[in-house]
Formats: structure tokens, C-alpha cells, sequence
């Protein structure tokens, strides 16, 4: 059988397209959790290193918002994996970039109405801060027992990029952005 350059071509590019290795991907890193108590309630401070992919980082800087999720549990250090959190939270972030004013907006879903950076680097940098963020009260954990651990895992949310962009980004590892579960202990 032979193959015109007609029907050759197509064939090509898929092969090249094939063997052209993705962009590598980033990664996301949970550098950082910090327990303290507080009236009465645990409160809990975190630093996520969001190293986006340059496939991301072109999105953003083109207008399109980038949604983080952190999720965050308070276990048992012994739990199975079935066995109920004490705490288990969603945290919804975006960064966006705003063309007119040429400043990135960093804002906590439900949207709290943000905060402005001139620099992508600041607003990436803020976006890894979490201050204190209130889990639960010293009474229930004492009610629960323990020994506690915190369980972080921040990762990109492709499902909220416009549609457009959402096959490339579940075919590509590029946007594939997750720090996978990080294990941190009570610091008290």
C-alpha cells in the first residue's frame, strides 16, 4: 500500500506530535504548616510554593483565571483511610490577571473581593499564604482523642478552565498541578 503525501502528512505530524515530549510540569509544594491555639480553637497557618507550569502562566497573563484548591484534614495519626476527619476543609482560591489595570487579583471563593499585586510573582507569593485559618475547637478535639495530624494537598482545578482550554489541559501534564497529601504534626 502505498501513501500519497496527501495522506503522509497528517500522519507525520501525529507521529511528531506523539514523540514531542509535554512541557514538563510544575509543581506544587506544601512547604510549610504551623499549628497554634487561640481562644480556644486550633488554628492553623500554611505555605504553599504554587510553581505553575509556563502552559499556565501563559493562560493567566492572557486573562484567563487560574482556581486553586487547598484541602485540608485534621486526622488521627493512626486512621484508616475510611475513617471520618475531625476537620475536613475546601479552600477555593483565583488568580487572575486584570489587563485594563495591569494588576494581578488573588481572591478566597466565595469571592471576598480580592486583593491587587502589581507583580504575577507577588500575587502568586500571597496566593500560597494561608493565615490563620480557624479548624476546630481545643474542647472537641479532646472529646476526639488523638494524637492529631494535619493532612494539605493544594492542586490546580482544571474543571474551572474555560472550555476551550479543558481538553488540552486533562490530556497534558503541564496543568496537571497537585502537591499530592503532605502529613505535618500538631506543633503543640
Amino acid at each position: 500500500m502505498r501513501l500519497s503525501a496527501r495522506h503522509l502528512a497528517p500522519l507525520v505530524l501525529l507521529l511528531l506530535w506523539i514523540l514531542t515530549p509535554p512541557p514538563a510540569a510544575a509543581e506544587f509544594n506544601v512547604e510549610d504548616v504551623r499549628t497554634r491555639d487561640e481562644s480556644d480553637m486550633l488554628i492553623m497557618d500554611a505555605e504553599i510554593r504554587y510553581g505553575f507550569s509556563e502552559d499556565a502562566l501563559d493562560a493567566l497573563d492572557n486573562g484567563v483565571p487560574l482556581t486553586v484548591e487547598v484541602h485540608v484534614q485534621l486526622r488521627g495519626v493512626d486512621d484508616w483511610i475510611w475513617d471520618e476527619s475531625l476537620v475536613d476543609q475546601r479552600l477555593r482560591y483565583v488568580i487572575r490577571y486584570k489587563p485594563l489595570s495591569e494588576r494581578y487579583m488573588v481572591s478566597r471563593l466565595p469571592s471576598d473581593g480580592g486583593i491587587s499585586y502589581v507583580t504575577r510573582d507577588a500575587a502568586i507569593a500571597a496566593l500560597g499564604k494561608i493565615d490563620g485559618l480557624q479548624l476546630v475547637s481545643k474542647e472537641r478535639m479532646n472529646e476526639a482523642g488523638g494524637p492529631f495530624e494535619i493532612q494539605v494537598k493544594a492542586s490546580l482545578d482544571i474543571d474551572e478552565l474555560p472550555l476551550p482550554l479543558k481538553p488540552e489541559a486533562y490530556l497534558f501534564p503541564s496543568w496537571k498541578l497537585s502537591s499530592g497529601w503532605t502529613k505535618w504534626p500538631l506543633d503543640h
